[in-house]
């Protein structure tokens, strides 16, 4: 009899334990850790239930409306992921984190005087990986040493620990510097919101990328070779020599003139298929011509050897008029490492036969290296084109931004 007792107190004990240390860790709902750096209060005071929509206590105060939206990916740009967690929390208007008690979401200051306010709050994203924040547009700090900015934090479905991904930031933000862009991690991807007009309300989207940028992460993205800027990351402005095309003859930074829609560049380096490229231009040129103003398609040649700008030129200008092309821009640098022009910025391999990088409102969506012209993959590319044309995509930037 004792020793049924005693493997009837074992099993009991085993299932306690199982219970205890085999699920979700438990939320915190009533700690304030001391310091907030060593152990950020992601779960303080979470609800429940959380949807893939969350409207934060701000929303009804003085200030711009704005809804914050996008997709959360999985490491490859290109799995939708749901069910994940964001926990965002900002200042109000006039650059505080202010604290309100009649707020069911308020957070106190902890002793060390540290507090994310009461304007915060948390969304899981639905099962096509999206999410939907709608707030108002935070004030910069009273000390003006930063950008205005929304802080955000993730945790995944199977990781133990969460991370932080790269602020919101806004594109008309004095304080967001060609200095502080260049200098952005891009944890996630970029954070840089350009907001579009609808009614009273500012809506500004942002693709997540899990795991993008963020140290020791434990899945690692193997599916493309290494070239250029990854999905989710801004193009960073170049400027190449227009050899044929509307800009003909100046050096124009093709993402700062027209990166409001959509865009491709198309970069072509130390091993150039004429056949190839051939097919492919006039292939873009003919979605170039379908879709107008809401797509520009630029041809960029980086082929360092035997470089001669002259003679490049030469080389672009036929090539331009014999396809005879009226939207697609030929354009060049020395090489895909040169830092007059920039572009060594865009990590482009000189030595695959092509990268394109295909573009919405200056943030990267897709990308090919190697990418052969053939009906499957024109249709890859209109596909990504198509799809992301979204509700909110012909809209106009703010009046008054």
């Amino acid at each position: 009899m004792l020793r049924i007792f005693k493997i009837g107190f074992l099993l009991l004990t085993c299932i306690n334990l199982l219970n205890c240390n085999g699920q979700t860790p438990k939320k915190q709902t009533n700690i304030l850790p001391d310091d907030f750096d060593k152990s950020p209060p992601f779960y303080y005071k979470m609800p429940e239930n959380l949807s893939s929509s969350d409207t934060s206590p701000a929303l009804d105060q003085k200030g711009q409306k704005i809804l914050l939206t996008g997709t959360v990916y999985q490491i490859d740009g290109k799995t939708p992921a749901p069910n994940v967690i964001l926990y965002y929390y900002q200042t109000n208007i006039n650059g505080v984190y202010a604290t309100k008690e009649t707020e069911k979401r308020n957070m106190p200051k902890n002793k060390l005087g540290q507090t994310h306010g009461y304007i915060r709050g948390w969304i899981k994203t639905d099962e096509q990986g999206k999410y939907s924040i709608y707030t108002i547009k935070p004030g910069t700090y009273p000390s003006r040493d930063e950008p205005a900015h929304i802080h955000i934090t993730i945790k995944e479905k199977h990781m133990k620990d969460i991370y932080y991904i790269d602020d919101f930031v806004f594109d008309d933000d004095s304080l967001l510097t060609t200095q502080r862009r260049k200098k952005m991690k891009n944890r996630g991807g970029s954070g840089v919101i350009r907001f579009v007009e609808k009614g009273d309300m500012w809506i500004g989207e942002r693709n997540i990328i899990l795991g993008l940028n963020i140290p020791n992460y434990p899945k690692q993205n193997t599916s493309f070779i290494n070239s250029g800027k990854n999905i989710g990351e801004e193009i960073i402005s170049f400027t190449p020599f227009h050899a044929y095309g509307a800009d003909k003859g100046t050096k124009t930074c093709p993402i700062c003139k027209y990166g409001w829609f959509h865009g491709i560049i198309y970069f072509v380096g130390n091993k150039p298929n004429w056949k190839d490229v051939k097919e492919w231009l006039v292939f873009l040129e003919n979605e170039s011509e379908k879709r107008e103003k809401y797509l520009k398609v630029y041809f960029v040649y980086g082929n360092e050897a035997n470089y001669d700008k002259t003679q490049r030129i030469q080389e672009l200008e036929k090539l331009g008029t014999k396809l005879d092309l009226k939207k697609v821009a030929l354009t060049f640098v020395p090489s895909f490492k040169d830092k007059t022009s920039e572009i060594y910025l865009n990590k482009i391999n000189p030595n695959v036969e092509n990268t394109f990088l295909v573009y919405k409102r200056s943030n990267i969506i897709d990308k090919y290296v190697d990418l052969k012209p053939n009906q499957e993959n024109f249709k890859k590319i209109t596909n990504q084109l198509d799809n992301s044309a979204n509700e909110y995509f012909k809209f106009s930037r703010p009046k008054q931004e």
